[in-house]
């Protein structure tokens, strides 16, 4: 994962340069290439350039490398089913989960005859030629070329998961890179289990059906059943425990037991910050431990990105007033603090 992690930016010359496209960047460049496909009436340019549409969201939401995706037989290496595109290597091959939506779109594009006497085996098409078409379509939008070849994209990708809470085990997994070793995890983690988390971030990313920007992928560790409402740990991925109390009721119907796979999400309101080095002594249960990635004022309330981990970056909204009081800047040191009543299991 080296060179993709952390962040989006560095700093040189005292100017900020981008390191990669970032979430709104990659959408313009995608729309560029939709625009692109359909301004042409002849049939076999708009297929020909449906071609090189399919490459790029294939790099653009799988993250893999072009020579991968130009070796697929996207009638064979596409299980709709599944929601999948199996990379292969050799005996090997990797699988990639993609959302539901990206799976109906790519299932119809092949569906085009003229298209598919043209993939039957593999895209057929040059390297070469798909990265002139890539920095084309960056141009158009007014994107830098360094910054949108395919690798880049590849690179973007890989930023935008992790900027996105998927954990660090399965962005490398699905990037193709070998996995951490899991041991000073509270609980192991199966392939299927990762691969179930990953599914869900694609669907969660793909249909945007919550405000809620904090994550956390893993199993409950732990439970602690009261006469009314219930203590419930989570043990993520990476290792740190979220713990939440809900209702004997909401227990049930979730089906919670020890080792259930579960998502936890946080809204960022609900996250509090505290600029101290040492932990703080307060009634939150969670309590987490990082540096300020990123700030963005505005004149009511400000947001800050506290990066936890390679794994784990965490959202923060306060008033701008009482992070002026705070004095809070980026890279310095502070808690997110959130109550266990603030946290809402998912289970899919």
């Amino acid at each position: 994962m080296k060179g993709i992690f952390p962040g989006g930016q560095v700093k040189h010359k005292e100017k900020s340069i981008a390191k990669y496209l970032d979430t709104a960047q990659l959408k313009r460049m995608e729309q560029s290439f939709r625009q692109w496909v359909n301004t042409p009436r002849r049939l076999d340019v708009r297929t020909a350039r449906l071609r090189i549409l399919l490459i790029f969201l294939l790099i653009r939401y799988t993250g893999a490398k072009l020579n991968e995706v130009l070796d697929l037989a996207p009638l064979r290496d596409i299980d709709y089913k599944r929601r999948s595109v199996f990379f292969r290597s050799g005996q090997s091959a990797r699988e990639v989960q993609i959302s539901e939506s990206l799976t109906s779109e790519i299932r119809s594009t092949l569906s085009d005859a003229n298209l598919i006497s043209s993939v039957h085996d593999t895209f057929n098409v040059d390297a070469g030629f798909v990265r002139r078409k890539f920095y084309e379509r960056a141009h158009a939008c007014g994107l830098l070329k360094r910054l949108s070849g395919p690798e880049m994209i590849r690179k973007a990708r890989g930023a935008e998961l992790m900027q996105g809470n998927l954990p660090l085990t399965a962005v490398q997994a699905l990037l193709g890179h070998s996995t951490p070793n899991l041991t000073s995890s509270y609980v192991s983690f199966t392939q299927e289990e990762i691969r179930q988390a990953t599914r869900y971030f694609m669907e969660k990313e793909s249909a945007q059906k919550t405000s809620a920007r904090n994550f956390f992928f893993g199993k409950v560790s732990a439970l602690n059943r009261g006469d009314i409402q219930s203590q419930v740990q989570l043990a993520t991925i990476e290792g740190y425990p979220v713990t939440t109390i809900i209702t004997n009721d909401s227990m049930g119907r979730l089906g919670l037991k020890i080792g259930k796979l579960i998502t936890a999400e946080v809204k960022a309101p609900w996250v509090i910050l505290q600029k101290d080095a040492e932990e703080p002594y307060c009634s939150a249960e969670n309590r987490f431990k990082g540096k300020i990635e990123k700030i963005s004022s505005g004149s009511v309330n400000t947001e800050y990105v506290i990066r936890v981990s390679d794994g784990i970056e965490l959202c923060s909204i306060v008033s701008t007033q009482s992070g002026k009081l705070l004095d809070l800047r980026k890279g310095d040191t502070v808690w997110a603090l959130f109550s266990a009543f603030s946290v809402v299991l998912h289970v899919d």
